[in-house]
């Protein structure tokens, strides 16, 4: 797990569990999802990625089409959450939600001119709002969006390989499909920890997205990453991260220091870390989730 941890990451896990997460209707579940979105690309300084300073190793885009592409992913979050609310967890809920993402992928790309701004998001999201429509706590939202990744989607095409995919066979990684099939643990044991404990320590908030953010890149097989770089880019990605939270994060001066060196690496094989950012986004969906309010008058402090 690495020193960057105040406490052991399963203490951390535990006091945030069993707090409750807040029941919100349809559109509120998709605001949140379309909110964590604009978090994730506004977020500033991110290493390599989309943000207020440019396009990091993405010629094709800016954080303008990051926004435009977030706006017109809200409705279809809403409607799959709709469909939640109607449906149990199972298979015909999947075929629903799965149609659904593939609208919202289609209305992408056209907003977009043909790029690809946030095709995991769409799945990553996608799965965690349907998920909340049925859960009261951490644990329940992990499960249910686990559950819901494992059943068969009959309107995928299984021809087309993707070039996550394409990675994932050639260098023997796994990928989007799997990290929610395990009901994204990079989010629950890395992200989202991290998260809690610097704003904790008083961090200011763009630290801790970031110190979050940083957090899931020490362990994620990022495919965005190896699709570019290859196995070398994915492994200094992970060290790189490493060492920015081993110094303090990115809030102290030689955290910064190397939160530069590790984004001129990546910029240096035209690497970046895209699969960490559709989770950090998810790490900020999950985030807005928690009743707070439940958190303080229980025995266990959020953190």
């Amino acid at each position: 797990m690495g020193s960057y941890l105040k406490k052991d990451t399963q203490q951390v896990i535990d006091a945030v569990t069993g707090i409750s997460l807040r029941r919100l209707d349809a559109a509120n579940l998709a605001y949140l999802a379309y909110n964590a979105l604009v978090q994730e690309a506004t977020l500033t300084p991110k290493p390599a990625l989309v943000d207020r300073r440019g396009s990091g190793a993405h010629l094709d885009m800016d954080m303008a089409l990051l926004l435009t592409s977030a706006r017109c992913l809200q409705p279809y979050f809403c409607e799959m959450a709709d469909k939640a609310f109607a449906y149990p967890l199972g298979p015909e809920l999947r075929q629903h939600i799965g149609a659904i993402g593939r609208d919202a992928e289609k209305a992408m790309l056209q907003e977009t001119n043909g790029v690809n701004t946030h095709k995991g998001a769409i799945w990553a999201l996608g799965l965690l709002v349907s998920a909340a429509t049925q859960a009261n706590t951490l644990d329940e939202l992990f499960d249910h969006a686990a559950h819901l990744a494992m059943l068969p989607d009959s309107g995928l095409n299984t021809v087309y390989l993707s070039n996550g995919l394409q990675v994932r066979h050639q260098y023997g990684l796994s990928g989007a499909k799997e990290e929610a099939q395990l009901g994204f643990p990079h989010v629950k044991e890395l992200g989202l920890p991290m998260l809690l404990q610097s704003r904790a320590r008083g961090d200011s908030e763009s630290h801790a997205q970031l110190n979050g953010l940083l957090a899931i890149m020490t362990r994620l097989s990022d495919t965005c990453v190896a699709s570019r770089s290859g196995l070398e880019g994915l492994e200094a990605m992970q060290q790189g991260a490493s060492a920015v939270l081993n110094a303090g994060g990115v809030g102290t001066s030689l955290g910064c220091q190397l939160l530069s060196d590790l984004e001129h690496t990546l910029l240096s094989c035209n690497a970046s870390p895209g699969g960490a950012a559709d989770l950090l986004a998810a790490t900020l969906f999950i985030d807005g989730l928690f009743d707070r309010q439940s958190a303080q008058t229980s025995s266990e402090p959020l953190i």
